[in-house]
């Protein structure tokens, strides 16, 4: 996150839309791994053969909450090799149930943890699979400032989000990799004239990106949408697809 106050918010603090969705059905096929010391799920592809590697930056669920295992198994069956970091450290928000529990502040030492914590793992997440792998990155509301900055690097050859949190202006000026953008008709925590602010920095800078706009749903649809409406089921695969597709262009290039 940039720290020039001066910069407007275009998504802002997670709200009452981001702890609600519905929780799918399914076998995850990945494991917990260490790296760095922090608890990561790993999701590969059956045939052994990896296209690319995507990190995968959570929702306030986290990496291990049923929903975004299979998120990431499905990146695992098109190709790629995924890792999930659990920068909530075992304290995802559905852990939560009990009476008068602080969201704000759970949202803000969270916050702090993740920024401390997420770049030592990228860091060893490289070092251990080397820096010479194309590496991809996609966030979830909570982790979408993770995915949109670390575009603004060259550790990755490209980045997408979905209905993301705590982003402004001068994030979207930094990007130097090719973007997509993933939004919900419905979002208060990115709403309309943000993603079109956003869009319009993105043509200021001459970047590569790309936006899918899917109505009839809102904030969460791409990770906790509901399966049995049909609209709902159908924008999650499309998003989910849209980002193997994207990112499979600049795997290959």
């Amino acid at each position: 996150m940039s720290s020039n106050s001066a910069s407007a918010v275009l998504a802002g603090a997670p709200g009452d839309c981001c702890f609600k969705g519905v929780k799918h059905s399914g076998e995850p096929a990945g494991k917990a791994v260490d790296i760095a010391g922090v608890s990561t799920y790993i999701a590969e592809p059956k045939s052994g053969q990896t296209k690319g590697i995507i990190l995968f930056f959570a929702d306030v669920y986290g990496p291990f909450y049923l929903n975004n295992q299979l998120l990431q198994d499905y990146f695992a069956e098109s190709g790629f090799l995924v890792l999930g970091i659990d920068y909530f450290f075992g304290d995802a928000i559905y852990k939560h149930t009990e009476a008068g529990f602080d969201r704000s502040a759970w949202i803000q030492n969270a916050r702090t943890r993740a920024a401390e914590e997420t770049p030592k793992w990228v860091q060893a997440v490289r070092q251990q699979y080397g820096t010479d792998k194309k590496y991809t990155a996609v966030g979830y509301c909570f982790g979408g400032p993770h995915a949109l900055g670390i575009a603004g690097t060259d550790q990755v050859v490209a980045a997408a989000f979905a209905h993301p949190a705590f982003l402004d202006e001068d994030d979207f000026r930094k990007l130097t990799k090719p973007l997509l953008i993933l939004a919900a008709e419905t979002d208060h925590t990115f709403p309309p004239e943000s993603r079109r602010r956003a869009v319009d920095i993105l043509q200021e800078v001459n970047a590569t990106y790309h936006v899918r706009l899917f109505s009839g749903v809102s904030h969460g649809f791409a990770s906790r949408g509901d399966p049995n409406v049909e609209n709902s089921r159908w924008a999650k695969e499309e998003a989910a697809a849209s980002v193997v597709g994207f990112f499979s262009r600049f795997i290959a290039a």
